[in-house]
């Protein structure tokens, strides 16, 4: 039963193969596993049938492996099969019955023997046995004799040695493997691969020793390709030959013969010009030259001549004979207006040919020498013709010509280019130079919005590589400042900080408008420099928006973004302070400063400068809506300063954790802009804010008086808060050692100001008693120093008598005595002013 299983999986095996249901691998492993079945069953003394099947399993299961790469695992099993081999030839020998019989059964068990020495050699280079895989084949070739059928293959067996081994470098072995082959094929001609094949061993015998060491084997690999030349002539084999004779030095005569030999034979044009090219290359120019010359004779009615000519003019320009390449080069130029026009892909070439000379001297600084070079590509267009690749030969003329100080030529040139391809960004480019050469800045700048325009064209026929366009520009703001021309500097760096993706490159360029800019505006009057100053603005948030957005350039590390945002956060906080007479401007430069600073380190300095940005920010926010504005712009302002006052409390907040800041003002700054803006606002939580400062017994007298101010000041209109701030400064004035009489006396006169105004008769009782009270404070302050101001003495009392003759006039003539007699008690305390009022 294992028996019938294992050969019926060894049958699907092999049905399934035929139908691609399993690949290579999968049907070693299924021959694997019915094969070991099989050996299983095998039994003392198993039936001739069983014997040749369990050869024929090992041997397929042994070569499956050696197919899909592993070779290791097929050895145990072509050795079981050559044990078998030997059991099945001493069961034949028992049953034959004759002559006959023995020589049919010797010979069928040497075909499988054969096989499976084969097969053993196979396995053998597969796992780098050169001796094992030697021996078998050996044995193979011995059994020729008897099985000359075999020769094809043995050779061919050989000769895929022969490559594996040399692809492997392991010449040796590759030089044995192929003589091996080479020689089993000779050996019965009726059974041989044919000419053709041997030659082709032969050829790579030849190209193993050459491979190996040349000059060692340099007599095996001549003999190696002579043979193979002498059995199929092809032109690698003749190619080869001159190779092995060049690199062994052989003799110019020995050469010599070898070309001369294989001129005789049909070869291709094309394998001609190579073995040229190969003869100058390995410095053999007299012999190149003469088999030139006899490849023309040749080649003399093909249309393809011009190759030929061509690879003259080459060998003569590397062989520096410039003058006979230009002989044959105006050779070319006569034939090519006498009707011995060169095909146009040999004209192609040509053009190259001369454009790179001419480049060569270009680069060399020789500008005439070069501009002689492009005169002859020049030749082969017919005039009035227009062509894209004449517009770049005028335009890397109009540069030489520009170089030689030659300005007409050059425009001359330029015109040229500009009919032939006027939107190109080159031609727009050779424009520009002239321009700049010429300082015309009108058309430099032209030139330069042109060549910005071009290079932003990404999507139509008119594209222009991205890197081209940027480097281009890069170049025209190079030329521009070597010339002095700042105006076609600064344009070309514009469109370069909108087209550049590399961020070394644009961080650069957006520097250099920088510095440009900041010099022209140090330089202009104050009515000139808003439109540059806002140029500056455009550069300092176009560096922010780059900087702040996430990019992968491993050039570009995070150090250097925080290097680039530090150089720009400081430039806009120096320029925040040079235009302090310009507040709007101030404001943007100091938020620009902030929010670059947002992309450094937070350490105590930029958050100290932070700070600063947003406070400044505010108050110019607050001192603009202040002026005569529209309530909607004012609105807007106001809003604006409270946010970044929000802004600034946050990192306030942090600052304040990384040290003492007891003389700072900033508390109080924040307090008296935010005070502002929400009383201005109309804004419900003012009231909130204020709780927290009554509750503050630090709180200076000053601030109090300003927020008492603020609390008025149109648009607000808070009298309670007013009233509520001036009370706090004035007991702060009388809790003082020695109360100062002046400030004591304005803050006492704006208090009785907001608690009794002016021209109002009918006033509360209570109101009047509070005011009687300050009124009584005065008096004391007053009788108990000479600094209180006689001008704020006379105030006082002339308050507290009208108030007294307002309450008479209503009939109140006992509140009229008091308040009258208020007055008069200020009267003594008058200096030069009392007599006038007694």
């Amino acid at each position: 039963q294992v028996e019938e299983g294992a050969i019926s999986l060894w049958n699907w095996a092999v049905t399934k193969h035929m139908g691609s249901v399993v690949n290579d691998e999968q049907r070693a492993k299924l021959r694997f596993v019915a094969c070991r079945l099989a050996c299983f069953c095998e039994g003392s003394d198993p039936p001739e049938e069983t014997i040749r099947r369990q050869i024929l399993m090992c041997m397929k299961t042994g070569k499956g492996w050696i197919d899909i790469g592993k070779a290791d695992l097929a050895d145990g099993f072509l050795e079981i099969a050559t044990t078998s081999i030997e059991k099945l030839y001493a069961k034949l020998l028992k049953r034959s019955d004759g002559e006959a019989d023995v020589h049919v059964h010797k010979t069928d068990v040497e075909k499988n023997l054969f096989k499976v020495l084969s097969y053993q050699a196979e396995s053998a280079v597969a796992q780098g046995d050169f001796q094992k895989a030697m021996m078998c084949v050996r044995r193979c070739k011995d059994m020729l004799l008897k099985l000359p059928k075999e020769t094809c293959y043995l050779s061919i067996l050989c000769y895929n040695f022969g490559v594996e081994t040399y692809e492997w470098k392991r010449y040796e072995q590759s030089s044995f493997w192929l003589s091996q082959s080479y020689d089993i094929g000779k050996m019965d001609m009726k059974y041989s691969l044919g000419k053709e094949m041997q030659a082709k061993v032969l050829r790579l015998l030849a190209t193993a020793y050459f491979e190996w060491d040349c000059n060692l084997y340099v007599d095996k690999a001549l003999k190696a390709i002579s043979l193979a030349n002498q059995e199929n002539l092809h032109p690698a084999g003749v190619f080869l030959k001159i190779k092995i004779l060049l690199k062994s030095g052989a003799s110019d005569e020995d050469i010599i013969s070898a070309v001369v030999e294989f001129l005789h034979h049909e070869l291709s044009l094309d394998f001609c010009l190579n073995t040229a090219k190969l003869l100058l290359e390995h410095g053999r120019e007299s012999v190149a030259f003469d088999f030139l010359k006899s490849v023309a004779e040749r080649f003399e009615s093909s249309l393809d001549l011009g190759k030929i000519t061509l690879l003259h003019i080459e060998f003569l320009l590397q062989s520096k004979r410039e003058l006979l390449a230009k002989q044959k080069v105006e050779e070319v130029i006569i034939g090519h207006y006498t009707g011995k026009q060169l095909l146009p892909e040999a004209l192609n070439q040509l053009h190259i040919i001369l454009w790179d000379r001419a480049a060569k001297h270009y680069e060399a600084k020789s500008y005439s020498e070069a501009l002689h070079w492009y005169n002859y590509s020049v030749s082969f267009y017919t005039p009035g013709q227009i062509d894209q690749n004449l517009a770049k030969l005028q335009r890397n003329m109009a540069s030489c010509y520009i170089h030689l100080k030659q300005v007409d030529k050059a425009k001359e040139a330029v015109k040229e280019a500009e009919r032939c391809d006027p939107n190109s960004i080159f031609t727009k480019f050779s424009v520009y130079k002239i321009a700049v050469m010429e300082k015309d800045t009108d058309k430099a700048v032209e030139a330069v919005i042109e060549m910005g325009k071009l290079a932003s064209q990404h999507e139509d026929k008119l594209k222009v590589d991205e890197n081209t366009g940027t480097n281009l520009l890069s170049l025209a703001a190079q030329i521009a400042l070597e010339n002095e021309q700042q105006v076609a500097a600064v344009k070309a760096l514009e469109y370069l900080s909108e087209h550049l993706q590399d961020c070394h490159q644009l961080f650069g360029a957006l520097k250099c408008l920088v510095r440009l800019m900041l010099s022209k505006v140090m330089a202009e009057n104050e009515e000139k420099r808003d439109e540059d100053v806002n140029s500056m603005l455009t550069y300092l948030t176009l560096a922010h928006k780059r900087l702040a957005e996430p990019f992968t350039e491993e050039k570009f590390t995070g150090d250097m973004r925080i290097l680039e945002a530090h150089w720009f956060r400081k430039v806009a906080w120096n320029l925040a302070v040079q235009f302090r007479d310009c507040p709007e401007k101030m404001r943007d430069f100091f938020l620009l400063s902030f929010k670059l600073s947002q992309l450094c380190p937070s350490d105590k300095a930029v958050l100290i400068a932070q700070k600063t940005c947003l406070l400044m920010a505010a108050a110019v926010d607050l001192e603009m809506g202040r002026k005569q504005v529209t309530p909607f712009e004012q609105t807007e302002l106001l809003t604006q300063a409270l946010q970044h006052l929000q802004a600034c409390k946050e990192i306030w907040k942090v600052l304040k954790l990384t040290g003492e800041f007891a003389k700072d003002p900033t508390d109080t700054l924040l307090l008296l802009y935010e005070f502002e803006a929400r009383s201005k606002l109309n804004d419900p939580t003012l009231h909130n804010l204020m709780e927290s400062v009554w509750e503050q017994p630090q709180t200076e007298v000053k601030t109090l008086e300003i927020i008492a101010s603020l609390a008025m000041e149109s648009p607000a209109h808070y009298p309670g808060l007013c009233k509520k701030a001036l009370k706090s400064a004035l007991n702060l004035h009388r809790k003082q050692t020695v109360i100062d009489a002046v400030k004591f006396s304005k803050c006492l006169h704006s208090l009785i100001n907001i608690s009794l105004p002016t021209g109002l008769t009918d006033l509360d009782a209570c109101v009047l008693r509070e005011v009687w009270d300050y009124f009584e404070d005065a008096l004391s302050v007053v009788s108990s120093t000479d600094a209180y101001p006689e001008i704020e003495i006379l105030w006082l009392m002339t308050r507290a008598w009208n108030t007294g003759i307002f309450q008479y006039t209503i009939g109140k003539y006992k509140e009229a005595e008091q308040w009258c007699g208020l007055g008069m008690r200020f009267l003594s305390h008058l200096g030069s002013l009392k007599k006038s009022y007694e």
